[in-house]
Formats: C-alpha cells, sequence, structure tokens
C-alpha cells in the first residue's frame, strides 16, 4: 500500500520512522517550506531516500500534479495546522487519516489539547479519523483514551503521552486499513464541542475565580501562549506552576489570603498568589519584554514583596 504522508515538526518525522520500521510503503512527504516546521520532516525523509514535497501554497495546481505523480493509496495527516485542499486529500485512492489529539466530537480545532486541560478534565485522548470537508468532522477510524493528571500541562501530556501513543496509533490505522479492517462510524455531532485556536487572551486569568480554574489555565496554557496577569501595569506570563495546601489565611505574619491577586509567600520556588479559595505556587514566568525566568529570579529583579497584588 503507497503511502503519502503530511505533516510537520517532530511528530510527522518520527511517524515516518515509525512506518518505515512498520514496513509500510511511504512514497512521497509532504510538509511546510519553513525550517522549525519542515526541516524535521525533509531530513526524516531524505535520510530515508523518499522523496520530499515543500510547497508554499499547497492548492498551487502543479503541486496536486506533483504529488499525485506518486499514486498514493492512502494519505496520512501527523500534525497538520492547515486546512488541504480537496484534491490532495481525495487524491489517494483509499482517502486520507488525521491524527486528532482529542476524543472527537469533543474538542475539534487546532488546540484540542489546551482546551480540555483548560475546562479541567481529568481524561482526554486522540482519534485517528477519516479526513472529510469538515473541521475534525470525518468517521471515526480509532480512539485511544488517556488520563490527564491533576498536574499535566499541555506541554506535559502531548509529549509523554500523545505524542508517542499518537505515533502508534498511526501505525496501528495504517495496518487496518492496509487489511481492509478499518471501520468509519460517523460521530456524533450531537456531543460535538469546538473551541477556538488558543490566543493569548484566552489566557488572562482572574484571580477572582477558584483557585482550580486559575490553576486549569495556567496548565493549559504551558507552554504556549502562557496565563497572563500584570505586575505594576507591566505584563506578566505565569507558566510553572502547583497549587498550595500548605499556606492558610493566618500562615504568612500579616497577609491574609483574602484578596485574589495579592503575593501571599515568597520562597525559594518563585512566590505565592491567592485566589479564590486557595493557593497557587508561581514557579517561572515572563515578563513583559523578556524571556522565560525562575519566578525567584523575578522576585530578585522586581522587588515583589508580600502583600503586593497582581491583576489588571
Amino acid at each position: 500500500m503507497r503511502i503519502a504522508l503530511i505533516g510537520l515538526a517532530a511528530f510527522c518525522a518520527k511517524t515516518l520512522e515509525a512506518l518505515i520500521k512498520a514496513g509500510e510503503e511511504v512514497v512521497v512527504v509532504g510538509t511546510a517550506p519553513e525550517p522549525d516546521r519542515g526541516k524535521p520532516v525533509a531530513d526524516a525523509a531524505q535520510a530515508n531516500g523518499i522523496p520530499c514535497i515543500q510547497p508554499s501554497r499547497w492548492r498551487d495546481p502543479d503541486v496536486y500534479k506533483k504529488f499525485s505523480s506518486y499514486t498514493p493509496d492512502l494519505g496520512v495527516m501527523a500534525f497538520v495546522n492547515d486546512k488541504l485542499p480537496g484534491n490532495i486529500l481525495q487524491c489517494p485512492r483509499l482517502g486520507t487519516i488525521e491524527y486528532h489529539p482529542s476524543l472527537l466530537p469533543r474538542h475539534r480545532g487546532s488546540s484540542a489539547i489546551n482546551w480540555a486541560i483548560i475546562q479541567g478534565e481529568s481524561r482526554t485522548g486522540l482519534t485517528i479519523f477519516w479526513v472529510d470537508e469538515g473541521m475534525d468532522t470525518g468517521p471515526i477510524l480509532l480512539q485511544k483514551t488517556v488520563d490527564v493528571s491533576p498536574d499535566d500541562t499541555v506541554g506535559s501530556i502531548y509529549f509523554n503521552t500523545l505524542f508517542p501513543k499518537g505515533i502508534e496509533a498511526i501505525v496501528e490505522s495504517v495496518k487496518l486499513v492496509r487489511e481492509g479492517k478499518a471501520p468509519r462510524i460517523p460521530q456524533d455531532n450531537s456531543k460535538a464541542t469546538y473551541e477556538p485556536p488558543i490566543q493569548e487572551s484566552h489566557g488572562l486569568i482572574d484571580w477572582s475565580k477558584s483557585v482550580a480554574d486559575v490553576y486549569n489555565l495556567i496548565r493549559g496554557t504551558n507552554p504556549q501562549p502562557g496565563a497572563t496577569t500584570f505586575y505594576k501595569g507591566k505584563k506578566l506570563k505565569i507558566f510553572d506552576s502547583g497549587r498550595r495546601f500548605d499556606l492558610d489565611k493566618t500562615l504568612v505574619p500579616g497577609a491574609k489570603v483574602t484578596q485574589p491577586g495579592a503575593i501571599v509567600d515568597i520562597n525559594a520556588d518563585g512566590f505565592a498568589v491567592a485566589a479564590n479559595g486557595g493557593v497557587i505556587q508561581v514557579k517561572r514566568v515572563q515578563p513583559e519584554g523578556t524571556g522565560k525566568t525562575p519566578a525567584k529570579d523575578f522576585v530578585a529583579q522586581s522587588g515583589l514583596r508580600i502583600g503586593d497584588k497582581l491583576g489588571s
């Protein structure tokens, strides 16, 4: 079975290696021309002697002509964040399948992992589905469920779980297609959710919300785009954090965990901030106009003190 693999970055590059290891025939690879997204894939293709195309516009007629010349039986999309034209998706004889990091039809859209964590879900998963003209709406081929720990971030759940399990699921799905055993299970649209691509504006912290909501927002925007608050009128993004259960309203002399956004503790790991019903320990931040830095360094540089307040 002749496979056309399309995707980006390390996920697609590792998928290519896994398909080759499984004995599958990958006849062409497509990726982006930008070095940060396309180079890992192009390098993997070159290392394995597989043609690689890197079009700036997939809708260009010459791109379809070149792509179709490889006469693929199956298209495989492994981390694609652009909508490809229908002629590319329909070119393979058996159609095209795609990896998506949620249990479709829940969390359709390009920021599925972010929203699952922001919404405090304890379970998520991945789906391999048959691509159609909609946004993540095609029939389901295979799904895997994974647990989300209370302290997982987007980075940890992706790299530790959804990345490796996703590659395994793609290889398993390709085998099912090759053997004629791949199902096409319609999605239940009545259970569908769709969230927009995560933007900086989605990560604005409201310290008056519950400590769980604030913590989930920080986890769900780490490593990108970060959760945003303000200190002395300047933007401050929060990344690595934790929940504090050892601070109550009387532990810190002179500080009461009564005002959301108040700094209630400064310690070796950084500083702690009051939210509604609890405290957030901040470990890594990004002050406006600078790079990410340990929170303890920000304390030393900014003069942050107990009793100061974060927020707009």
